[in-house]
């Protein structure tokens, strides 16, 4: 039953940083390789201030804000550009991030990371196993109903225009840069609440669960659910979350479990471009 529970949180807790990845590259058609950076930002929020005798709540909080405000001085330059060359300034983010989590030792502790990092506790009432498994879930299901409404208003139709015409926008008046400053900002706060629960869930966090490779497993989640439909990038963080774990069952040795399991990722990732290059959910004319 734990082992069913850890499934069922991790598939939670990634999908809502799948969440907020489509709100970039689904709805803003911003590509993005650096969605870990702000999952991070988070995570390591949450666990340093702890230490200090922050509760968890204003802990988050204060992550998502970091995080929200890091993302904006990052983009403001950036915003202009397109296409790969905005995916490959957050791959130099992403990538600067990681050298710095392992180079800043008196801060973030280096390869060693942080420990000891309590589970989350709201007002004083501190989850169980099954508590948080149910807690995450519903969190997961409240940001897809919110960020579904978003997509409805106008705002959310002004993200889908630039990223269908963003010269179009731009010719009916459209403060361009302004709408994807607010979408980047929104994504990287919900992005550092996913990283939050993901330190308390985890007790312990290190340079390699936010290293480059966590980021592209982040946008496979969004591109094989879907990108856009905000439900395929949800459904396909539980399918992927389920699916590699099956391989445990199988007469495998260690050295070969973690390898299969790349196979495996890989292999849908192939499948999906072939057979669905517009994912799960995503209609066929996209």
């Amino acid at each position: 039953m734990d082992y069913v529970l850890h499934l069922i949180t991790t598939a939670a807790i990634f999908g809502i940083l799948a969440l907020s990845l489509d709100i970039l590259v689904g709805l803003a058609g911003l590509m993005s390789l650096a969605a870990t950076v702000f999952f991070g930002i988070g995570a390591y929020s949450t666990g340093l201030l702890m230490q200090q005798g922050y509760s968890p709540l204003s802990a988050q909080l204060f992550g998502m804000l970091v995080a929200a405000v890091v993302s904006m001085i990052i983009a403001f330059p950036a915003v202009r550009v397109k296409g790969i060359y905005f995916l490959i300034v957050t791959i130099a983010v992403q990538m600067v991030f990681t050298v710095l989590l392992q180079n800043w030792r008196d801060v973030t502790g280096g390869d060693a990371g942080i420990s000891g990092i309590t589970p989350y506790a709201l007002f004083g009432y501190e989850f169980g196993r099954t508590g948080f498994a149910l807690f995450t879930v519903a969190l997961a299901v409240l940001t897809l109903i919110f960020l579904l409404r978003l997509a409805a208003t106008p705002f959310g139709q002004l993200l889908q225009a630039i990223r269908d015409d963003e010269l179009g926008a731009a010719s009916l008046g459209k403060n361009v840069a302004r709408a994807k400053l607010v979408a980047i900002a929104l994504s990287s706060a919900i992005a550092a609440a996913a990283g939050s629960f993901f330190a308390h869930y985890s007790a312990y966090i290190d340079p390699l669960s936010f290293d480059i490779g966590v980021s592209i497993f982040a946008l496979l989640i969004v591109m094989f659910g879907g990108a856009g439909t905000l439900v395929g990038p949800l459904v396909a963080a539980v399918i992927l979350c389920f699916l590699p774990e099956l391989l445990k069952f199988l007469p495998l040795s260690p050295t070969t479990a973690a390898p299969a399991r790349q196979l495996v990722y890989g292999l849908l990732l192939v499948l999906v471009v072939y057979f669905r290059p517009q994912g799960l959910f995503g209609s066929a004319h996209r």
